[in-house]
């Protein structure tokens, strides 16, 4: 089968290298480095900019040999200063010249590069900077394709001695536009003593750096496409604290809530949650008001449907600016027509977007697939959320057009049979054979290891389907529309009740992962069931099971929830989706253990994570192998997870809300607050939670109690233990 960007052969490269690698992140661009700051030509490294590799090589040499890594300085997710020195000559144990790379990464990048000299005497060395563009696309680097590219018809770099600048031009083969990287040197930088050209190019300079004296020069990258230059965010020259990028974070990390707790693993890993979630954040220049999320550094670094939403819907209590953006950039989207290659469909949500053929910042210049059965009922559950933490009524009326239309698409492309449950089946050989969250080709098996066959119907879809028919059900009721009401009310209690007789396996006391193609059940013991807690499908009758088969040692691993039981055939801890964890699956299912009363179980699943981010220093990985706690003492790494990757973000932010219980129903006049902490945590309190165009401050310690100040007058703060069903979507309430 080809190779395709929606649909790869393999997973992405490995990113783990010898010296472990630097990632920096900012919007669309990002940068991959070793860890002394070098960018190695034949690895999956380099600076990124709209799906394509401006820079595939970027190394630094001193005296002929490269600098020894010392330390790695991260200031912001896109700021970094690489310190190392140079080697020490022969017979020595030291060295007298210290070296830092201050790198910079914004819509391209600065470096600023300084060699300071600690000995008595003048040091006269020779400094060489190796430079190439090979402008491959995203997914070649990805899939470890680089190698088969042709580089014998790429254009030559051109150097401009009198410009101080390095052009690497190049017309691409599927729209012939003339794109460019060009390497800049501050004008107050030393002159180039020699240039070696050819399809890469090195700068070089002889130096003499007297007696505590130093060299430096800054550099800047951008990227030109068809003569028009994309702006890098920082300039030679320029403040770094002036910079665009560096004033957003700032402003980010200003208006977000400010935690402080007892319990230090809690505090660090939302300190870095905010960070992440700041620099994932991608603002599309044809409406600068409205970010969005993008799902994750390296790969991923673009808006997708449901990692967008769900990372969205868990950065409530931080920001629900950012779901207004999501829920707005996709409604611009939304499917219009039917389309087999890119699985498009009147109403639908869609999975992905990439910015390879038109290299533009705009959305609207992307290529889009939408190859996903979650977006489209997700899209409409975090619009009923997001009313709860009251969305202006205006707001809703707007988005409500393209609510209908995903419901429609639910009803009449979703349901491919008519029998109640969305199902899917891609429609072109180049889409994804599983399009739930769990996408990779095996995820979706059998206790017996064998693979289902489409149309397949997943457990979580159902329970997303069952919230955005209850969020519908609710908005008629807001407008006086009792006819509407009625209709999906009917809806969500048909497909409840249609659910809990159909995929329950009452032999094994857990719900199947999915029906098959034969309507089978799916009889996997695997996490999917969790999402449904979240949602509120599952029957109370039930709920008791599926936490015990959720907690049980088979899936519980001690870090997390296994994505598939240790029982399962198809079981491996080192899979991408068939039993290793994935924190945003774990934090999802804690949340709706939470919302069905089983707060103690949550408790052990969200301090188990906790432990997981203080080992990779307070950020939460995408994911990490499935190996029991008992058995090995440290989470074990997963070679090719994102890092930062957004719903691993924002998971500790969806902790926070857990833990707070914290469930608004602002039109309502109505506010649940019921702290319940584990002993491990005796104080928390966060202050500027975002809600009815107030600031709110919670404070509660097992000693103290709880204490909210800055509601918003009319709003009634209840803080009694919430029902067992009290909050998972928008009409569980009234």
């Amino acid at each position: 089968m080809e190779n395709s960007p929606w649909n790869p052969t393999g997973e992405p490269v490995s990113l783990v290298g010898s010296g472990g690698n630097v990632t920096l992140v900012e919007g669309r661009c990002f940068c991959l480095s070793s860890s002394n700051g070098d960018i190695i030509y034949g690895r999956p490294e380099g600076l990124f900019l709209l799906d394509t590799r401006l820079i595939s090589r970027f190394q630094l040499s001193i005296g002929g040999d490269f600098p020894e890594p010392l330390s790695t300085s991260p200031a912001t997710p896109s700021i970094t200063t690489f310190t190392s020195r140079a080697r020490p000559a022969p017979g020595l144990a030291d060295s007298s010249l210290l070296i830092s790379r201050s790198r910079y990464v914004g819509q391209g990048m600065r470096e600023d590069i300084v060699i300071r000299n600690f000995s008595l005497d003048t040091i006269s060395t020779n400094v060489l900077i190796d430079l190439q563009s090979d402008f491959a696309d995203l997914f070649a680097v990805k899939d470890g394709r680089t190698s088969r590219l042709d580089r014998s018809q790429k254009d030559r770099p051109i150097f401009s001695e009198s410009d101080i600048e390095v052009i690497f031009p190049h017309t691409r083969a599927s729209t012939k536009a003339q794109v460019s990287t060009t390497f800049s040197l501050s004008p107050t930088s030393v002159k180039v003593d020699k240039y070696h050209g050819s399809h890469n190019c090195a700068l070089e300079w002889e130096i003499d750096i007297p007696a505590h004296g130093e060299w430096s020069l800054c550099m800047q990258i951008s990227l030109s496409v068809d003569g028009n230059t994309i702006e890098p965010r920082y300039k030679c020259g320029e403040l770094i604290s002036k910079s665009y990028s560096f004033t957003q974070l700032k402003k980010w990390r200003h208006e977000v809530p400010v935690l402080s707790t007892s319990y230090f693993p809690l505090q660090s890993t939302v300190a870095q949650a905010l960070e992440d979630i700041g620099s994932l954040r991608i603002f599309d220049p044809d409406y600068p008001d409205q970010p969005v999320v993008a799902a994750g550094a390296p790969w991923f670094m673009t808006l997708f449907g449901r990692d967008s939403l769900i990372s969205a819907w868990m950065s409530l209590t931080v920001d629900p600016d950012l779901a207004r953006g999501v829920l707005n950039s996709l409604s611009r989207m939304q499917g219009t027509k039917v389309n087999p290659i890119t699985e498009e469909e009147p109403g639908r949500i869609l999975h992905e977007v990439r910015f390879d053929k038109s290299l533009s910042p705009s959305l609207a210049d992307s290529s889009v697939y939408f190859g996903s059965i979650d977006s489209t009922p997700l899209f409409v559950m975090l619009l009923g959320e997001l009313r709860r933490w009251s969305l202006a009524r205006e707001d809703v009326d707007r988005l409500m057009p393209a609510a209908d239309r995903a419901l429609d698409w639910i009803v009449n492309y979703g349901d491919r049979d008519g029998d109640g449950y969305v199902e899917y089946q891609r429609s072109s050989e180049s889409g994804l054979a599983n399009q739930g969250w769990k996408d990779s080709w095996d995820s979706i098996s059998f206790a017996d290891g064998r693979l289902a066959e489409a149309p397949i119907a997943l457990a979580e879809v159902q329970g997303y389907v069952y919230a955005a028919y209850r969020a519908r059900a609710y908005f008629a009721r807001e407008s006086g529309d009792k006819d509407i009401d009625i209709i999906y009310t009917r809806k969500a209690n048909d497909l409840r009740k249609a659910f809990n007789r159909d995929f329950w396996l009452d032999d094994k006391g857990y719900f199947a992962i999915g029906l098959d193609k034969n309507k089978v059940p799916i009889d996997s013991l695997a996490s999917n069931m969790g999402h449904c807690l979240l949602t509120g499908i599952i029957d109370t009758d039930k709920a008791s099971k599926v936490v015990s088969a959720l907690m049980s040692e088979e899936m519980f691993s001690g870090w997390g929830v296994r994505t598939l039981a240790t029982s399962m055939a198809r079981y491996n801890p080192i899979s991408y989706h068939n039993g290793s964890v994935w924190p945003h699956d774990s934090t999802m299912i804690a949340a709706g253990m939470v919302r069905y009363g089983y707060v103690e179980q949550a408790h052990k699943i969200i301090l188990g994570l906790l432990d997981v981010a203080s080992h990779y220093r307070g950020r939460l990985p995408e994911l990490f192998g499935g190996i029991s706690r008992a058995e090995l003492s440290t989470p074990l790494s997963y070679p090719t997870s994102c890092s930062p990757q957004a719903w691993a973000a924002a998971s500790p932010l969806l902790m926070l809300r857990t833990l707070l219980r914290f469930d608004p129903w602002i039109p309502f006049g109505r506010l649940w607050i019921s702290p319940q902490l584990p002993s491990e945590i005796s104080r928390l309190e966060i202050q500027g939670i975002p809600i009815a165009h107030q600031r709110l401050s919670i404070s509660y310690s097992l000693e103290d109690g709880l204490e909210v100040k800055g509601a918003t007058p009319g709003i009634e703060i209840l803080t009694e233990a919430r029902p067992p069903l009290g909050g998972g979507n928008i009409a569980d309430r009234g």
